[in-house]
């Protein structure tokens, strides 16, 4: 019965609970004498606070207190990073509420809890609040004068520089026969989930414990962050996941709100929810992808890729969060992407503005750098007279050079290496799917009034993140089984996949394993949660783990029921037998459980490749597909069904960020997208034509599925890719997008730029 699930396309379990309306979210908890809390958040993008009066709102009926920072003994608290804590990001680092500065527009200010949300509302127009005017940083530019600092003691506006390092760069490029520098720059948008955020907590005075619901992504972390903010011990808390409209690495890291709902339910000692709206959930969830790069390319005359260099300017916002250094990383370590790149001298700058700050959002910092590289390609293509996807097969990373080395980072001395893969079978799958020899003979034609472009990318997503990830079995009352995860549930399907994985290596019937329980921090002693694509790889082997712990311990229990030796018990799908035709009921071990730990510090790196084939209007700016191809390959298959949807989902998400999506500014720091209105997100029709080819022929070396992670390949590339078919459609304007999001506006802008200047 071993391998017969994974890699088997079995329906999603937990969809039938959502398709009925059963599932649980923060929003649906309403235990009695629950408060409402609404936040103030700042109106002001910059400032320092001179007073907050809370008097009239405390006398509105309903309006059961205020709270601001001078309610909390020794301060408000600062939240620490999760990822790169390095010491230099510690005077960015954000405080749970505002207490002499604002720094960004929808920083809290003061928590009303209410007996109603509505009535919160109210109370919030009744607080009033002094605030002298500091002149607002509004973009990276400004940043860098240092003519205003949002925190002076720092006396700079530029928290750190990820120096990005392989070869010796400057020598390359010294003799370098071709050279091309571009100025490229990504717009500001972020991953939108389907609800807002929601935290609950309940406070047991008696007991001393703290229950928040709401938890996601990296419940474990949070907790330990939140017991030591409020004082107390992490076994007195417990978080509880609840279900999320996915995650997509800005639900769930930890924000001003997960302290001060717990803090505000252990103030006034009774259950308090928080909500966020649509409106809160566009200017306090973590930004993502704001990057101005200034980058050279050196090649051979045949295109052979010699180095890159350069600056990326990265906007972090007003605060340095728990992750958002790693996009600011990424950029530049992995702008070479796929491709045999033997030097490499790129430097992040991370500036300081006054807007909200960023985090990561699904392919964080790859997203940026996979279009400043295929932007790259396409020009150097042009310029040497090379066929595009010559340039690439040239230039990819070869199976026989695999684990292949990618540049080192520093100060986080960060080293890495690609693990498997024959990059360019994926690009030749992939042209032949979409019918590239054929179908890019139509290059830039004009049919029916729209020109037809084409464009090919190709990518790695890394995966895997360490250190650990824990996983517990257990023998359920009527001899089911029941999995206990670290790895947490943002809308992957994890339920099911991780019962495909239990169910072959217990070599027991799907349907055995009962429940996939990632709900509590009180279910494995450690977790480590879910980003940076690593549930399958970190948790699926755990799982691995702990069915060998699991099967030990029901030996040595059925040794002693039945006298005799561990090694001579055999265990069946429901029973357990011994020598002499002796057996009882496997449910007769009910409580019976067993741990399990992968303990892992490298990744994996699945790949692949994007083709599109786009016709614009040049008069109105407007791009249709006309098809979308993805080959990507994850190492091993557990789902077809569900890695299909992950890498379709992205790849939407993608081409959101890269046709649509961008949260903007004004110099003054004003939010100016504050609705669905305003932030235009793709929906079904826009993009209809979209297709993906998942493999699993190379398995990645360091875990035992052989499994990489695949949750983010489908949004890498879309940038790039988007834009060279754009380019490549208006070449006879000679447009060359150099910027995302390609809105109408700015592609009529580009068609408009090449007609003057054909008339001059």
């Amino acid at each position: 019965m071993k391998n017969t699930f994974i890699g088997a396309p079995i329906e999603r379990r937990e969809d039938l609970r959502f398709l009925r309306g059963r599932g649980e979210y923060v929003d649906d908890l309403a235990p009695n004498g629950v408060l409402y809390a609404v936040i103030l958040r700042s109106s002001v993008a910059h400032g320092r606070i001179k007073s907050i009066d809370t008097a009239a709102a405390l006398k509105i009926p309903g309006v059961h207190t205020v709270i601001t920072a001078k309610d909390m003994p020794g301060g408000p608290p600062i939240i620490p990073m999760r990822l790169q804590p390095l010491p230099e990001f510690k005077p960015f680092e954000q405080p749970v509420i505002a207490h002499d500065k604002v720094r960004y527009v929808g920083e809290p200010l003061a928590v009303v809890l209410a007996t109603s949300a509505a009535i919160g509302e109210d109370a919030l127009e009744a607080i009033a609040v002094e605030i002298d005017d500091l002149d607002p940083v509004g973009s990276r530019e400004a940043a860098a004068k240092n003519k205003s600092l949002l925190f002076e003691p720092a006396g700079s506006n530029r928290s750190l520089v990820f120096h990005a390092r392989k070869g010796d760069a400057d020598a390359a490029f010294a003799n370098a026969p071709y050279v091309r520098r571009e100025r490229l720059k990504t717009g500001r948008h972020y991953g939108l989930t389907m609800e807002p955020r929601g935290v609950m907590a309940e406070w047991d005075a008696a007991k001393g414990r703290l229950t928040v619901s709401g938890a996601a992504k990296v419940p474990f972390f949070n907790r330990r962050i939140l017991a030591k903010q409020i004082g107390l011990p992490e076994d007195s808390i417990e978080m509880i996941e609840n279900d999320v409209g996915g995650g997509y690495g800005a639900r769930g890291e930890f924000y001003p709100e997960d302290f001060l709902i717990p803090f505000a339910a252990r103030h006034v000692n009774r259950p308090v929810k928080w909500i966020e709206d649509r409106r809160e959930n566009l200017m306090a969830m973590n930004h993502a992808r704001e990057t101005e790069a200034d980058i050279e390319i050196a090649c051979e005359r045949d295109g052979t890729i010699i180095g890159l260099r350069g600056e990326v300017h990265t906007d972090m916002g007003a605060y340095m969060r728990t992750n958002g250094a790693v996009g600011a990383r990424n950029v530049v370590q992995f702008m070479a992407g796929p491709y045999r790149v033997p030097h490499v001298k790129l430097d992040s700058l991370l500036w300081m503005t006054n807007k909200t700050p960023v985090g990561t959002y699904r392919g964080p910092g790859r997203f940026e750098s996979s279009f400043y590289i295929e932007r790259l390609l396409d020009m150097v293509a042009e310029d040497l007279g090379i066929d595009r996807v010559d340039l690439r097969r040239r230039n990819l990373v070869a199976s026989a050079e695999q684990p292949y080395p990618i540049a080192s980072v520093q100060p986080t001395n960060a080293n890495d290496q690609y693990d498997s893969g024959d990059y360019r079978e994926a690009l030749e799958r992939c042209l032949t799917e979409i019918g590239w020899a054929e179908k890019s003979k139509l290059q830039g034609k004009l049919i029916d009034g729209r020109y037809h472009g084409f464009a090919v990318g190709c990518f790695v997503e890394g995966g895997a993140a360490g250190p650990k990830e824990s996983a517990r079995l257990a023998v359920n009352d009527d001899g089911t089984i029941t999995v206990f995860m670290g790895s947490s549930a943002v809308g992957q399907g994890v339920e099911t996949v991780f019962a495909q994985i239990a169910a072959d290596a217990l070599e027991i019937p799907m349907d055995r394993i009962r429940h996939v329980y990632h709900g509590s921090t009180n279910t494995v002693s450690d977790g480590y949660g879910a980003y940076h694509s690593r549930s399958i790889v970190m948790g699926g082997s755990a799982v691995l783990d702990a069915t060998k712990n699991f099967h030990a311990a029901i030996r040595e229990a059925g040794a002693k029921k039945l006298g005799c030796d561990a090694s001579d018990i055999k265990i069946g799908e429901d029973r357990v037998s011994g020598p002499g035709g002796k057996s009882f009921a496997l449910a007769e071990l009910a409580g019976l459980t067993a741990e399990g730990a992968f303990l892992n510090h490298k990744h994996t790196y699945s790949y692949g490749t994007h083709a599109a084939h786009i016709t614009v209007d040049a008069q109105l700016g407007e791009v249709r597909i006309v098809d979308y191809v993805v080959v990507q390959d994850v190492g091993r298959i557990v789902n077809p069904l569900t890695l299909r949807g992950q890498v379709i989902g992205s790849l939407v998400q993608g081409l959101g960020g890269a046709m649509l999506e961008h949260l903007q500014y004004d110099d003054h720091g004003q939010f100016l997208t504050g609705t669905l209105a305003d932030y235009l997100l793709p929906t079904a029709g826009d993009f209809p034509n979209l297709r993906c080819f998942v493999t699993d022929n190379h398995p990645s070396p360091i875990n035992p599925l052989g499994a990489k992670g695949a949750g983010e390949g489908g949004i890498v590339a879309a940038g790039g890719v988007m834009a060279n078919a754009v380019a490549n459609a208006l070449q006879s304007f000679g447009a060359q997008p150099r910027q995302l999001p390609l809105t109408p506006t700015y592609i009529w802008e580009l068609v408009q730029a090449g007609q003057r200047q054909a008339a001059e």
